[in-house]
């Protein structure tokens, strides 16, 4: 059931959630573990302060002032005070020491505190017992013992006890258990969660370095739940790899197959004499081959490749080196040595970015390169001052065999597939690729890769 508050009260119960939820796994359920674990230990501790550390400590100030009241009737009885100091001591484990009214005002310079809190208990005892006598509790610097004066009429009595005898020290006991056994709680639920989190968070690395075309190890552990989600992804990760493998080899197959009678058919024009006509087919021969090889080159992807640190400063230097050789186009370009090194598929990370700079050295005459980086990506844009392509068509143009007319077309030599194969080098990089207008009044292409 959800309830419905006002707008801006859930408002800021979302900006509450926001700010102060924490954001991982690991602690949210700590924090469903330890916030009524806290509530359980308070509750507890009150209540027991409210009830049997309450009972316990009036019953022992009760005690302690009728202690005092029997010692303080049998001096005013005239029986020796020595002996009753003995008795007091012995008996009740009281110090008592008596003053007359002439000398009792030199103990009131002694340095001593109240604390009503620890002697509440004892004062109201004493104001109950001893109603015409002024009272007063102190307590000692260090709380280990108590100071009791009580002022009559006939002198001032003054009792020195220690704390404890009006204290019950169960409760010191009980709140240790119950401190020890919260953290041993919540040490042992740290421990079991750890567990179950870092599986949690291995499988998602796992996960995402197969998106990104690496092929991480993993083995599920943990509760059943998350052993099955493992187990899961294992099997789906072993049927995706089984169908590129067979899909690699099928591809294999089939361009033995279809090159064979393409080059029969090359060899046999090439005995023919030579005409428009015969030279018309063999042009269509070439085309078809290269669309083949292109065709290839797209659905049989990195293959069996394995992924290897990518130092792109020298990749995109490499292969700007190549076109700068055999093009009038001009092109900058910046080595970027703040740039870190990424992880992938070197062959089929240089296919895809030369497959996106091919098609910027075709269409323009100058050409913009820059690389940057930050914490998480690495992002390569690519600008130049062509026809570039209408913003209706950016997402067509990433189809296969797809050409967009008057701009991209067969009579340059291409076949559809150059951003196609880019996009899936790209993505199964765990990255993407975007184009939008460039500066140069051309297109950019924006790579964007994590690190």
């Amino acid at each position: 059931m959800h309830i419905r508050f006002p707008k801006k009260i859930d408002n800021f119960l979302t900006w509450m959630k926001r700010k102060f939820m924490p954001k991982t796994m690991f602690f949210r359920t700590m924090l469903l573990i330890f916030v009524p674990l806290i509530v359980v230990q308070v509750v507890s501790i009150y209540t027991f302060l409210n009830s049997s550390w309450t009972r316990v400590g009036r019953k022992l100030s009760d005690n302690m002032a009728e202690n005092m009241a029997f010692i303080i009737q049998l001096h005013q009885e005239d029986f020796d005070f020595e002996r009753i100091k003995t008795m007091a001591a012995t008996q009740y484990g009281l110090e008592v020491s008596f003053f007359d009214n002439d000398s009792k005002h030199t103990v009131w310079r002694e340095n001593k505190k109240h604390d009503q809190f620890a002697t509440r208990y004892l004062n109201a005892a004493l104001d109950k017992k001893f109603p015409l006598a002024n009272t007063e509790v102190f307590l000692t610097a260090h709380h280990s013992n108590l100071n009791v004066l009580i002022d009559t009429d006939r002198g001032l009595y003054v009792f020195d006890t220690p704390a404890k005898n009006i204290f019950s020290t169960s409760i010191f006991g009980f709140v240790l258990w119950m401190i020890g056994s919260g953290l041993l709680l919540f040490v042992v639920a740290a421990l079991f969660l750890r567990v179950q989190v870092r599986s949690i968070a291995q499988l998602a690395d796992a996960a995402e370095d197969f998106g990104k075309g690496i092929n991480t190890k993993f083995k599920p552990y943990g509760s059943i739940e998350v052993r099955r989600a493992g187990l899961a992804f294992t099997k789906m990760k072993e049927r995706i790899l089984r169908q590129i493998s067979e899909r690699t080899q099928m591809l294999a197959g089939v361009s033995h197959d279809l090159r064979t009678p393409l080059t029969r058919m090359k060899l046999q024009m090439a005995m023919l004499p030579d005409s428009k006509e015969n030279q018309e087919f063999v042009q269509d021969i070439n085309e078809m081959e290269k669309m083949l090889d292109g065709y290839l080159a797209f659905v049989s992807g990195e293959g069996g490749e394995k992924p290897t640190f990518i130092d792109l400063n020298e990749m995109v230097s490499s292969i700007i080196g190549k076109y700068r050789k055999n093009s009038n186009a001009m092109i900058r370009f910046a080595t970027n040595y703040d740039v870190s090194a990424v992880q992938g598929r070197e062959q089929a990370l240089r296919r895809a970015i030369t497959n996106v700079i091919e098609n910027a050295f075709h269409y323009g005459k100058t050409i913009a390169v820059h690389l940057d980086s930050d914490a998480k990506h690495v992002q390569l844009s690519i600008d130049d001052d062509g026809p570039g392509i209408p913003a209706d068509k950016r997402e067509d143009v990433f189809k296969a065999f797809y050409r967009v007319d008057g701009s991209r077309n067969k009579e340059t030599g291409g076949v559809g597939l150059g951003l196609s194969i880019a996009k899936d080098v790209v993505v199964s990089h765990g990255g993407s690729i975007e184009l939008s207008d460039s500066e140069l009044g051309g297109l950019r292409v924006l790579i964007t890769l994590p690190l």
